[in-house]
């Protein structure tokens, strides 16, 4: 056998049929799944991800969800696999052909909340039976709210037009099922049941009797429905009227009581089978904010699934299930050590990751062009607090007015305090909701984590300074009722009264956090968009390198098997256009004066052609098609920048849309929204706009390089610091995706398949000389996943050491090492040194030329014996001389470096 023969005969070395050595994955590739892209689609490509080095597939929800579902999160039975996807038959295979290849299985959950559709049979069960129900209880529902025309009811908040117009229109129609005797009501392709008592009734009238063509057959069916166990309503009286938990402020979804037991039982009885059969090794549970004892329902489930490993096959892993929980957490906020779970699914690590990409030097000039451009002076924090308290006031107003009513409850318990109104404490709360600092607390039936007591101290501090000093006494009763559970010792109805308060504060801030942070304020602050990430604070510009370190060490020493990431099918934009975003913090001088003249430019250009776009959403266009600029795009090329003006168009409408200020999705601004299109499709124009055109495409060609080396510093990290990698579908090559659904278009695996054959023969040298068709990342990604799997131990268990880096360029390199026993690996890397690609050569490279790190060096003294490291990504071996690295010798040929001995 010849040497090349060896050398493509290498990957099956490692194939087998071996079952993972542990439930926690080596790493990850998260799929999403549905009808266009099944269990098999995914077992097709098995073999793809085990080349690759992936120890576990991670898919998104396999529960069957709403028919046509894109992404599963709207589950409609909790007891079935998909359909859609294969069902289980289809489950079983893909587990089959990942067991046989030594690879697991991940599946994502949805505790938290359903589907509210009639394909749903326990939300039909309620809508037709109202409390009668045996599901009235699986459901959040307030059957007693203080709407009289609501009590025992509830509202149905699905209709395009308020009810009255709707019923006078003909829309509603009474329609009797294909089989049986039960009758419905239909409306523009929704179904809703009617109440088994009125079917007498209806079979006593004549056919055509509740024809709402008619004065009186609408009537008649006026009066049909208002015996309903639900009342039809205008979709937008759900925001001030709903008395159900929603998600987020999404009314086709309904919150689960999943903290009670027959819930949770029925909830996760086909999850706990496929575990215990083997077909499934961890879960990753979804909006875990939501729940109403987070704490509890992951002791829940830690306990339930580790007493199943008995039942396990004998191949499968039978130690600690893999739990990992979707969690956004605050800067420094820790994970509660009592969930017992692995950690978060990697939100944090994306922030952390993406601010070390950005220079602290560009935060100042970077600011003050933003202030200058939009009027905003105020910064993000600030921002945030004025959208909290409106979208208090009105897309959560019913959630708030909720709270208000149980607090007036327990204040009218008390001679003390039964005098505070509800318009006090409606103003008390606000300002409480308003500032407060994190997603929510965990108090439950426990004393309250320090963390939340440190939560409702910033909370409090924020509010006494918006209020009056009059109502600084009953913001103190509210941080006390809100903050730490009731005494044991107080009366029974008062105390069950203090735990709904602190239930529905938990719940709401959440959503609160969620849709003022990452759906509102993301899309008004537009200093610089690689930082308006989900999980990041867009208020915190830059992390140097020994902030990211401190980072990594915290979340070493507490969750070290939590997940990384760094894209997710939820993300805002892809990450290695973040990682391109991230440059212009370095060339800040440049891209100041590249803006003003666009922007003057095309002041001259609006005042002919009608209509513009404010000058801030003109600004972040700027930097959207700067950072999604296809790589191979040239001006003369107009399909492609036609199909690039498509896809800047989708993510234009979303963010005027979700920005809520000059349009919106309840109240969308045709007008206005058709002018920024129009602009974009200008400043696509080469016949148009060609100055602006081609300086724009030459900025992203050369920063592009800059940004390249970035998004290979970023996979590396994610690759290589304590946790377990997590891979987005498709990429393993350049991700310049934007928001959703762009971020979820089809993957092209024969491209990847046929690239990864190619670029595991590839020298360094070809590798980044081609570096534009992204096979140098996925190169990167299957070297540094194929150490992992030798060194499992190294990766996992090993220490996390910050590593000195002295010389000419210092402030230039990143450098750790990862130390078991004694086995090392050094990672090295550029940092923040787009200058030093910039100046290497009139069209860059991603990769810094070896001179131009001059004497810079890293210090491994006292870390090996090994006189000489090997690069595991394909450069030359490096000599340790003198205790140190050179960093011209470790990047010589690499524009990264992963050294191990």
């Amino acid at each position: 056998m010849s040497a090349k023969s060896k050398r493509r005969a290498a990957p099956a070395a490692h194939a087998g049929n071996a079952a993972p050595a542990s439930g926690v994955p080596r790493a990850t590739v998260r799929l999403q799944l549905h009808a266009g892209f099944t269990f098999d689609d995914a077992a097709a490509q098995a073999d793809y991800f085990h080349a690759l080095g992936i120890s576990h597939v991670y898919l998104s929800p396999v529960t069957c969800a709403r028919p046509g579902s894109e992404h599963g999160y709207d589950t409609v039975d909790y007891r079935a696999v998909n359909p859609e996807l294969g069902g289980e038959p289809g489950l079983r295979q893909l587990a089959a052909r990942l067991r046989a290849l030594g690879m697991g299985l991940v599946v994502d959950i949805v505790p938290n909340h359903m589907g509210a559709s009639s394909h749903n049979a326990w939300w039909w069960s309620v809508l037709r039976e109202g409390r009668d129900s045996p599901y009235a209880e699986y459901f959040d529902i307030d059957w007693e709210p203080e709407e009289p025309a609501l009590r025992g009811k509830l509202l149905a908040p699905f209709l395009g037009e308020p009810y009255g117009q709707v019923l006078a229109a003909g829309e509603l129609s009474l329609q009797r099922e294909e089989r049986g005797d039960d009758w419905f009501v239909a409306y523009c392709g929704a179904r809703f049941p009617v109440a088994p008592e009125c079917r007498d009734e209806i079979a006593a009238q004549p056919p055509g009797a509740y024809d709402a063509s008619t004065e009186a057959g609408r009537a008649r069916l006026h009066a049909l429905l208002e015996r309903q166990h639900y009342r039809l309503a205008w979709w937008r009286t759900a925001a001030e009227a709903i008395n159900w938990r929603r998600f987020f402020e999404v009314s086709d979804l309904v919150g689960v009581r999943v903290e009670r037991e027959e819930v949770r039982q029925a909830t996760h009885a086909l999850i706990f089978r496929l575990y215990a059969e083997g077909l499934i090794d961890g879960v990753r549970v979804d909006h875990i904010d939501g729940l109403a004892d987070p704490a509890g329902y992951c002791r829940y489930l830690r306990e339930n699934l580790g007493e199943l490993n008995a039942q396990r096959p004998s191949e499968c892993p039978q130690d600690v299930p893999y739990i990992v929980v979707e969690k956004i957490l605050a800067d420094d906020e820790p994970l509660p050590a009592g969930w017992r779970v692995h950690g978060t699914t990697g939100y944090d690590f994306m922030n952390d990751a993406g601010a070390l990409l950005h220079a602290p030097d560009g935060e100042i000039p970077l600011t003050a062009q933003w202030q200058a451009v939009s009027g905003e002076t105020r910064d993000f924090r600030a921002l945030v607090l004025e959208v909290r308290r409106k979208l208090a006031a009105q897309n959560f107003a019913g959630e708030c007015e909720a709270l208000v009513r149980v607090l007036h409850r327990i204040a009218g318990a008390d001679l003390a305090t039964r005098d505070w109104a509800p318009p006090a404490i409606r103003r008390v709360l606000t300002e409480l909701l308003v500032h407060f600092p994190v997603y929510r607390t965990y108090a439950a039936g426990e004393a309250p984590p320090a963390a939340d007591g440190i939560a409702m101290g910033i909370a409090a501090r924020g509010a006494r300074r918006a209020l009056r000093r009059a109502e600084h006494g009953l913001l103190d009763l509210l941080v006390d009722w809100l903050g730490r559970a009731p005494d044991p010792a107080i009366a029974p109805a008062l105390r069950a009264w203090r735990h709904e308060a602190i239930r529905r504060f938990q719940q709401v801030t959440a959503p609160l956090a969620a849709k003022s942070v990452e759906d509102t304020g993301f899309y008004r602050y537009g200093r610089l968009l690689s930082r308006n990430e989900v999980g990041s604070d867009p208020g915190v510009f830059a992390l140097d390198a020994e902030g990211f370190h401190r980072k990594v060490l915290a979340r070493a020493a507490h969750t070290p098997d939590a997940m990384l990431a760094t894209a997710t099918h939820d993300h805002k934009r892809g990450e290695d256009l973040r990682a391109r975003l991230a440059v212009l913090s370095e060339l800040s001088p440049e891209w100041l004066r590249l803006v003003a003249g666009w922007m003057r430019r095309h002041d001259i250009y609006r005042s002919r052609e009608g209509p513009r776009p404010a000058a801030a959403d003109e600004y972040m266009l700027y930097q959207m098609l700067f950072g999604a600029w296809p790589l191979d795009l040239q001006v003369e090329d107009a399909e492609g920048l036609r199909a690039l003006g498509d896809r800047v168009a989708e993510w234009q409408t979303k963010s005027l849309r979700e920005a809520k200020l000059r349009s919106s999705w309840v109240l969308p601004a045709d007008e206005y929204e058709q002018a920024c299109h129009g602009f974009l499709r200008a400043v696509l124009d080469p016949r148009r706009n060609g100055r602006t055109l081609l300086e724009l495409a030459s900025l992203a060609a050369r920063a592009g390089a800059a940004g390249a080396l970035n998004g290979l510093a970023q996979t590396l990290l994610r690759m290589t610091v304590p946790g377990v990698p997590d891979l987005y579908q498709g990429t393993e090559l350049w991700d310049f995706s934007l928001v959703d659904p762009d971020n979820r278009r089809p993957v092209d695996y024969a491209l990847r398949r046929a690239m990864l054959e190619d670029a595991a023969h590839a020298d360094p040298a070809a590798l980044v000389a081609r570096w534009r068709d992204g096979g140098i990342k996925q190169a990167l990604v299957r070297r540094t996943l194929e150490l992992r799997r030798r060194e499992p131990d190294l990766f996992r268990r090993g220490d996390y050491l910050p590593l000195v880096v002295q010389g000419d360029a210092a402030g230039s390199v990143l450098a750790f090492a990862r130390r078991y026993r004694q086995r090392l690996a050094v990672v090295v890397m550029p940092h923040c040194a787009a200058d030093l690609v910039l100046a290497a050569a009139a069209s860059p490279v991603p990769h810094v030329p070896a001179q131009a790190w001059g004497d810079t060096a890293v210090s491994v003294a006292g870390l090996t014996s090994e006189r000489v490291l090997r690069h595991a990504l394909g450069g030359s071996d490096c000599r340790i001389e003198g205790g140190a690295l050179a960093v011209g010798d470790a990047l010589a040929q690499f524009p990264v470096a992963l050294l191990y001995s």
